[in-house]
Formats: C-alpha cells, sequence, structure tokens
C-alpha cells in the first residue's frame, strides 16, 4: 500500500523541501560569485575613474605652467625670484636683518658642552 503522503515524483514533502533547499542554494552559490566579481570591478571602475580625474586635473595644471614658462618675461622672473640671477648691469643687494629676540631660538648652555660631558652628568645624577 502507498501512503498517502507521496506527491509529485513519487517524494514526500520532506524530500520535495530538501530538493527544493538544495536547489535554492546551489542557484545562490551560482550567483554569488558573478555578483561579487561585479562589485569589485563597479569598485575598482570608480577607483580607477577618480585616479583619472585627479591625473586630467594635473595634466591641466602642468599644461598651463608650461605656456607660463613659454613667456620669456617669466623665466626671466622665475630665475630672478628662485636662483636670484640678476641683468647685466644690476647690482644685487641681499637685505640680512639681525635676528629679533622673538625668532631667535634660545640658546641651551647645557647644549653648547660636549656630549661626553653631558652623559657623564647625566649617569652621575641618575635619575630624576
Amino acid at each position: 500500500m502507498v501512503a498517502a503522503t507521496t506527491g509529485l515524483l513519487g517524494l514526500s514533502s520532506t524530500r520535495r523541501a530538501a530538493v527544493l533547499a538544495l536547489v535554492v542554494c546551489a542557484l545562490a552559490l551560482t550567483v554569488a560569485v558573478p555578483l561579487r566579481n561585479y562589485v569589485a570591478q563597479r569598485q575598482e571602475l570608480s577607483a580607477v575613474s577618480e585616479q583619472q580625474r585627479a591625473l586630467a586635473a594635473e595634466v591641466d595644471s602642468l599644461t598651463r605652467q608650461r605656456a607660463q614658462l613659454s613667456d620669456p618675461e617669466q623665466v626671466a622672473a622665475e630665475a630672478r625670484s628662485r636662483l636670484g640671477y640678476v641683468r647685466p648691469g644690476e647690482v644685487p643687494y641681499i637685505v640680512q636683518l639681525p635676528p629679533s629676540a622673538a625668532t631667535a631660538p634660545a640658546v641651551d648652555p647645557l647644549a653648547q658642552e660636549p656630549w661626553y660631558r653631558r652623559l657623564w652628568r647625566d649617569v652621575s645624577e641618575g635619575p630624576r
């Protein structure tokens, strides 16, 4: 006598649920790897696009700088300011102001003694 719980294809409801769960798991695993690859590639694409935008901005900046440096007057101004060049017949002056008390570094008298004396003093005094 056949049990009344057998249904489609002669499987019980528990076995049908197990087969359905197995099929769903197989489909999920089949979709998971390509989906992970898709998400990773999208993230990589956005990072590369951002890097491309940054490089394009740098190229624009360097192109403007090259255009500025093609002007001989700009080159002369850069040479004068950066390198201290002067034109023939000009007299260069360098103004050196004495250091003020606010900008002058405080001189530690202990820092002027030799290293071996500082070491001996630190060893002989012990921990503070």
